[in-house]
């Protein structure tokens, strides 16, 4: 039979050593603000007029927490951008709550009277609880029982990043008081040269002595004895510590750490869709992919009899392309062009130069993309992704710009946040490369699901935009 003492080592081995950093009060308070605001003003509204708060009524609560919790973070917005974004989420929260309604039935449970008070005095008081709770977190913030000092060990490019970001974190509450580094010459950032404090070894004693609440440590851990004697020192003391990897140049993707077993892990390089991201993104590629093939299944019929008329040859046009991890995937587009032999790459499209009347009209406003919901729901695309890019050029991208490859760490999708925002494809310098490839990554680290929809908003309003311009 196992000793106490080998189960209570077992047991301990299996605890958590790193955790992610808690919620922020002002966080908390966003996440429930919303909800509890929109249902109390619809209870106290039947309280108030002395309805029945019935079956029905609070059905729709339960609607209306599932929806807007948890609340979006809108303290650090202006007054008026912050009243424009809570009328356009409360009009599409009402749309939502409308459909709801009416598809079961329950639009004759509504009494019309205290639905319409309730729809004028919502937003009104929510903008009113938050400029609220504004001023008593800026209040908070501006206590000199908030307020931190911090010093950054390491006067280099990476200490004197340190210290930009933490005071551009929250300016009212962290100031950087001085750096500490051995070296007292041309190898300090000027900035660091002005704020130098002192040795290293002197860390520990002036962060007791002063009060000093946070230090950000930058150096490399390659200097094993000195960091293990600067971090037993600091242990002393009741300062927070942080260390700050040295990860410039590297293009930061859902950076994240992790706890392995006890073993700290730093991610900096990783898809956004994994876990239940996954399951999101992939729900709502299918979802989207069979509305759409539904909704356009005559006009496609329509397309593909035209393509067959108009011209000889084949129907659809099938590409290569690089898709998920690097992968070789082919996709499917309507036929435009008179031949498919001899084809040379123009920027990120395979052309001939002999578009047909009907393939040109198809390239205006897109259509010609729309077999491409098929290879959604084959699982080969996404509908919002980078923009899948012909194999032929692949080995030249990447030897061109850094962290390209990083892109293929998720589906390429028919539209992205490259193809609404940056230059246009056609365009195959390098620079207009590297801007795709930069609002690629910035998707990866942006991504959410009201993302997408709004890249998709956005991205059918060009094609219209384009297609009517005869761009």
């Amino acid at each position: 039979m196992p000793s106490l003492d080998r189960l209570a080592a077992n047991d301990s081995s299996s605890l958590r050593a790193f955790f992610s950093a808690p919620q922020s009060v002002a966080s908390l308070l966003s996440a429930v603000l919303e909800p509890l605001v929109i249902v109390s003003c619809w209870y106290s509204l039947h309280i108030w007029s002395g309805r029945p708060f019935g079956p029905w009524a609070t059905a729709l609560s339960l609607l209306i927490i599932a929806l807007t919790f948890p609340g979006r973070a809108r303290l650090g917005r202006k007054p008026l951008q912050m009243a424009l974004d809570i009328a356009l989420n409360w009009a599409l929260l009402l749309c939502i709550l409308g459909l709801s309604a009416y598809v079961t039935r329950g639009l004759d449970e509504l009494d019309w009277p205290l639905v319409w008070e309730w729809v004028l005095v919502t937003p009104v008081l929510y903008w009113m609880a938050l400029m609220l709770l504004r001023a008593f977190v800026r209040r908070q913030q501006g206590t000199d029982h908030a307020r931190r000092q911090a010093v950054v060990v390491g006067g280099g490019t990476l200490g004197l990043r340190t210290a930009q970001a933490v005071a551009q974190r929250d300016a009212s509450r962290r100031t950087v008081v001085g750096y500490f580094d051995d070296r007292q010459d041309g190898r300090l950032e000027p900035e660091a040269r002005v704020q130098w404090l002192g040795r290293i070894d002197e860390v520990a004693r002036y962060v007791d002595k002063l009060g000093v609440r946070e230090v950000y440590i930058t150096l490399p851990m390659a200097s094993q004895p000195r960091m293990r004697s600067l971090i037993d020192g600091l242990q002393g003391t009741t300062a927070s510590l942080f260390f700050v990897p040295d990860v410039m140049g590297t293009h930061i993707v859902q950076g994240r750490l992790q706890d392995v077993s006890g073993l700290a892990v730093v991610g900096i390089c990783e898809t956004p869709f994994t876990g239940t991201n996954e399951l999101i993104k992939r729900s709502s590629d299918i979802c989207i992919a069979s509305v759409v093939l539904l909704l356009t299944s005559p006009v496609l019929v329509l397309l593909a009899l035209g393509v067959r008329i108009s011209s000889p040859g084949p129907v659809f046009y099938r590409q290569r392309r690089i898709g998920l991890d690097g992968e070789e995937i082919i996709l499917t587009k309507f036929r435009t062009l008179r031949r498919l032999q001899a084809q040379r790459i123009q920027g990120e499209r395979e052309v001939d130069g002999e578009v047909t009347r009907l393939g040109r009209w198809l390239q205006r406003f897109s259509l010609d993309d729309l077999p491409q919901f098929f290879n959604v729901l084959q699982g080969r695309l996404s509908v919002v992704g980078p923009s899948p890019h012909a194999i032929a050029l692949g080995s030249e991208y990447r030897q061109q710009v850094k962290g390209y490859m990083v892109r293929h760490k998720a589906r390429p999708g028919i539209t992205g946040w490259a193809q609404i925002n940056g230059p246009w494809s056609t365009d195959d310098s390098v620079r207009a490369l590297r801007e795709r490839t930069d609002l690629d990554l910035d998707y990866l680290r942006r991504w959410s699901l009201g993302l997408d929809l709004r890249i998709m908003v956005q991205a059918v309003a060009g094609v219209l935009r384009r297609g009517w311009h005869g761009a």
